[in-house]
């Protein structure tokens, strides 16, 4: 039986777009970059050298080759430290290609949201992400089933529509 295939095989296999909603106000606490920008080190844009690396210039192919990367993040507000550090290192992703947007939690009340993050590729194949309480990545799994993609299509085009552009949000 074939491997299922991993984030960076179906970022290299799509044709027409990839959209990624991420829920959560905090991810692994035992990130390098995040202890060092809690310690006071923060990125400089102009040393591309110091930040760089493989999954960045996937998303560099992936938009040079026409195709769209989008990201939505809800978060609360105000919002947290993680959210605070992955706001000021998001200029990376900008960068490379990928549209970034931002909606505060309490502007998607009335949104339909699934339970756990998600990348949709093609509007067709669904990569849900599984986080424990603490925001450690415990595991993922590949969605077909036509009702789950639907759902996480529309709740991302609702988020999308309403959230900030990254260059526009401020995190308060």
């Amino acid at each position: 039986m074939a491997a299922e295939p991993t984030l960076e095989d179906l970022m290299r296999s799509f044709e027409h777009s990839a959209v990624h909603l991420e829920l959560r106000d905090g991810y692994s606490r035992n990130d390098p970059m995040l202890d060092a920008w809690l310690a006071g080190i923060r990125l400089d844009p102009a040393d591309r050298d110091s930040w760089w690396h493989p999954w960045l210039e996937l998303v560099a192919q992936t938009t040079g080759r026409g195709v769209p990367v989008r990201r939505a993040r809800i978060v609360s507000v105000p919002v947290s430290e993680y959210i605070r550090y992955e706001y000021d290192v998001t200029f990376r992703n900008v960068l490379v290609g990928e549209q970034v947007r931002w909606l505060p939690r309490r502007q998607a009340t009335d949104i339909a949201l699934p339970g756990n993050d998600f990348w949709l590729f093609d509007g067709q194949l669904l990569l849900v992400h599984h986080f424990s309480g603490e925001g450690d990545k415990v595991g993922a799994e590949l969605v077909r089933d036509a009702v789950a993609v639907r759902l996480c299509g529309s709740a991302f085009e609702a988020v999308w529509e309403r959230a900030t552009p990254h260059e526009d949000f401020r995190p308060v």
